[in-house]
Order: structure tokens, then sequence, then C-alpha cells
């Protein structure tokens, strides 16, 4: 099963993606956990993108469907994978879509966790004052750029997906389990 979760920054994402890793037994390929160790590793994209994330911008496609593109032929993912924040753009859309189709693949859902921007802040420095790991993006007004840009960039992906009939809009705002019981519910199981 190939899917997308989808939604801004602090969403859930991640935590959902983790769970329908053990669940479904197919990897979570987190665009921004592969940006972060570029960046901690010193790589040459990690150089190029370091700078852009420490300041809420977004990094450029070509980048980003690289490193995917890439990601996506490995072993682990044959059987099927979650994309977490990728694709975030239309066209990242439009090249992970050529790249799956070349390969005789499709995405089978996109989940878009659906959250209003004040409790998005609130749980993005929540994160901040609680994790041990620091991210330098983690404060009240990189989260604001980094909202503003989702709804200036991704949101728009909604109307892509939903034209291929693979979007699915799910409540965001109830407690974990409830919106991993609403997921589950889409993609069966």
């Amino acid at each position: 099963m190939n899917l997308i979760l989808f939604g801004p920054p602090g969403a859930g994402k991640g935590t959902q993606a983790q769970r329908l890793v053990q669940d479904l037994k197919i990897p979570q390929i987190s665009t921004g956990d592969i940006l972060r160790a570029a960046v901690k590793a010193g790589t040459e994209l990690g150089k190029r993108a370091g700078p852009l994330m420490a300041a809420g911008q977004l990094v450029p496609d070509e980048l980003v469907v690289g490193i995917v593109v890439e990601r996506l032929k490995e072993a682990d993912a044959q059987r099927g994978f979650i994309l977490d924040g990728f694709p975030r753009t239309v066209p990242q859309a439009t090249a992970l879509d050529a790249a799956l189709a070349a390969a005789g693949r499709k995405i089978q859902h996109v989940i878009s966790l659906e959250v209003p921007e004040a409790v998005l802040i609130q749980r993005i420095l929540g994160r901040a004052a609680q994790s041990a790991e620091k991210r330098a993006d983690d404060n009240e007004a990189t989260a604001h750029r980094r909202i503003a840009a989702y709804r200036a960039e991704t949101e728009p992906l909604k109307a892509h997906f939903a034209t291929q009939g693979l979007l699915r809009k799910i409540d965001g705002t109830v407690d974990v389990d409830g919106v991993y019981g609403a997921i589950r519910a889409v993609v069966g199981g």
C-alpha cells in the first residue's frame, strides 16, 4: 500500500506514520527526517538545505524530489510506503506521479490531517518545550512562517489529489487514537 500523509506542520503526520509503519510493515519516508539527517551529517544536500530549514523556508523541489525518488527504489519500499511531508508542491506531485507510473506503481490514498492554525502553533511550541533534541525551526515566528508557506504552496495539492479521487480528510484535532482509528478506517484494517 502506497500512502501519503498530508497536512501542515504540527498536524501529527509523523506520529500517525509511526503507528502505520508498525501495523502495515511498510517504511515511513519523511523528507523532514531525511533532510535533518543530511544537515547533521554535513552532506552537500545538508549544507544547502540547513540554512533554509533554520530560517523556516522550504527546501527547493529539485533537492527534495531527487532524494525521495531514490528512496522509493530501496528494497524496503517495494511492498509499499508512507510518504510524510512529500509532495509539498504541485510540481513535486507531478514528478512523483511520473516516477511511480514509470515503475508501475501508484498512490492509493492521500490522508489529509485537518487542524486549525492555533492548534498547530500550540503543538509545535509544546513539542519544542518537551523535546530533548531541539530543532531550530521549533519557535513561534518560524512556526507561523512554515504554516503560511504550507497554506500557500502545499495546500493547493488538495485539489490535485481530490481530482484523482485520492484525498481523504481526517479531523486531526481529536486524540491520537481517534485520528489513527479514522486513518485505519480509510486504508483498511
